[in-house]
């Protein structure tokens, strides 16, 4: 709190320290990490809390879904005494006793007929009549946000249980509007969902969100600080939940031993327990490696001892021993010692004009060091040959004058044509079949039949053998950048081989053209934007476009000649 509020400044960065850059590391989820979050809280400073909660025993999690068991089902009297003995109704003791003492109905139905006694009674069932009206009718998350909200729930959650239940609501919240994205919004399937689910909320504290963070050592694992703190270390890992199975080593003999109890070992298996021991200190201290390492300038190792005191072969004795006579003692107030080990790294606050003012010699730095990067360039909207821009010649469809039709049945041939070549040549037939008669098509069979002859004519062509063969790809993602254009493209067809490229897109029009002449100046963009990308790729190759009609079938071929003119 000191460092934040005189403004002390981090040498490396050139500017006051701000809570952003300290990382609190404990080794384990314990109490103590919660007692540490809800203390700086306390102290007014930001902090981003655990990294990782079990959402439903947070208090402030189970208040809210204790009110939607009771919106769901008024008469279970043991939720409803927890609703309003808890903050979002706040009846005292006497209050509640009082209510429920000698009752003849339910705890409902008394509070509706006792609420003119008290004005706390009445209170509470205006706010509880309004939760069941509205719930019929609310989404989960809709139904919560308005407690909190406009019901003034969140403020009289924070006042009883404390600033450290704002992240729990936040999250609870979260994951309502996440069950409504994924389910149908309804409070009970909510109430459900995160009842059965019982999985920890990690949260993601990577990103700048200008809080303290407090995490395990295992999940900073890949993150740094520029000041990390690690109050955890007089503990080393409880003997009490060590491996009670072990395993041998022997790999042409395995086995595994369960001794049950201490008296049961014998010398091997001892020698067992004693190698799992030896493999759970190593991994305690190559954590301690992992949390030192999250430090980009200042580390911080303190001493907080439990009940049991500082226990040997901790991370504190480790460091404390290490770092003993290498550094300035600084007393505490403990009246032990601690060492400062000191070699900063700075910043001034203006390198720019620091750099510019430097004198010209022998050590003076090259012109390019000295020139700001120029921006570069923002590439031009990809050009994508696969979906032209323009419109496609009109085609005739064997199901009518649906144009929807059409593209559908073009749509199948593709797909047939991408899978069918890698089966046996026996089992095409049935597949085409098989996947045509799927209901999703809604084809009938009239329809089925025609897709699936015009599909195995091509592949059964003899002519077209090499490009289904072996070697040959289908549908080939295409990306490359020819005269300052981005091209993003998916080849239906494509052939490489020694002595050329060949690259084939299916077209399924009806009729087809007889020649060249009669093919759509926008294949023809297609297929020259194709050609230029895979020239570029494939340098020394002649790349040789084809125009596959399935409708025939008939491979036209199509001549550089008649390409160039629309190349990008």
């Amino acid at each position: 709190q000191v460092w934040l509020d005189d403004g002390e400044v981090l040498e490396s960065a050139g500017r006051p320290i701000r809570p952003q850059d300290i990382m609190i590391l404990v080794r384990t989820r314990t109490a103590f990490a919660e007692e540490m979050v809800r203390c700086l809280k306390r102290r007014a400073i930001p902090v981003a809390g655990s990294d990782r909660m079990m959402l439903t025993q947070q208090m402030a999690v189970m208040d809210l879904m204790a009110v939607g068991g009771f919106v769901l089902l008024p008469d279970d009297d043991l939720n409803l005494a927890v609703v309003l003995k808890g903050p979002l109704i706040g009846l005292d003791e006497d209050a509640l006793f009082d209510l429920a003492h000698g009752r003849t109905g339910t705890l409902w139905e008394t509070l509706g007929n006792r609420r003119d006694e008290r004005p706390a009674y009445a209170e509470a069932h205006r706010i509880l009549t309004a939760l069941r009206e509205g719930a019929d009718f609310t989404p989960p998350f809709e139904f919560f946000a308005d407690l909190l909200g406009r019901g003034g729930g969140r403020r009289k959650l924070l006042a009883r249980l404390g600033p450290d239940a704002s992240d729990p609501i936040d999250e609870f919240l979260s994951l309502a509007l996440q069950f409504e994205r994924d389910h149908v919004p309804s409070l009970q399937g909510f109430l459900h969902w995160l009842g059965v689910g019982e999985t920890p909320v990690k949260r993601d504290l990577e990103q700048d969100r200008g809080e303290v963070r407090v995490m395990t050592v295992h999940g900073a694992k890949g993150l740094e600080s520029n000041i990390v703190i690690l109050p955890d270390t007089c503990t080393v890992p409880d003997a009490r939940l060590d491996p009670r199975l072990y395993w041998g080593d022997d790999p042409d003999n395995p086995f595994v031993l369960w001794p049950a109890l201490r008296e049961n070992e014998n010398a091997h298996c001892a020698d067992l327990r004693d190698d799992a021991r030896r493999r759970i200190v190593r991994e305690h201290h190559r954590l301690l490696y992992v949390a030192m390492t999250r430090a980009r300038d200042r580390l911080y190792v303190c001493g907080w001892e439990n009940r049991r005191g500082r226990a040997t072969g901790c991370w504190y004795d480790a460091v404390a021993d290490a770092v003993q006579g290498r550094g300035v003692e600084i007393p505490l107030d403990s009246g032990a010692v601690g060492w400062r080990i000191y070699q900063p790294q700075t910043a001034k606050l203006d390198s720019r004009a620091e750099i510019s003012a430097m004198p010209a010699g022998d050590e003076a730095l090259p012109a390019w060091a000295l020139t700001p990067a120029p921006v570069e360039a923002i590439p031009p909207r990809p050009l994508t040959p696969s979906r032209p821009d323009d419109d496609e010649p009109p085609v005739r469809s064997p199901f009518g004058d649906d144009d929807g039709a059409r593209f559908k049945r073009g749509r199948l041939i593709h797909r047939l044509l991408q899978s069918l070549p890698d089966l046996d040549i026996t089992a095409r037939a049935d597949a085409a079949r098989a996947y045509l008669a799927r209901p999703a098509h809604g084809l009938d069979e009239d329809q089925q039949t025609d897709i699936a002859a015009e599909t195995l004519a091509v592949l059964e062509h003899p002519d077209f053998e090499p490009l289904f063969g072996p070697g040959s790809q289908a549908e080939v993602p295409l990306t490359g950048e020819v005269a300052g254009q981005v091209i993003a493209a998916q080849v239906d067809r494509l052939l490489v081989t020694d002595d050329a490229v060949w690259v084939i897109d299916y077209k399924t029009n009806r009729p087809p053209p007889t020649d060249v002449g009669g093919v759509a100046p926008v294949y023809l963009r297609q297929m020259a934007a194709y050609r230029a990308a895979l020239e570029r790729i494939y340098t020394g190759r002649p790349v040789r476009c084809f125009l596959l009609w399935t409708d025939g079938p008939r491979l036209m071929a199509l001549p550089g000649s008649l390409l160039d003119p629309y190349a990008p």
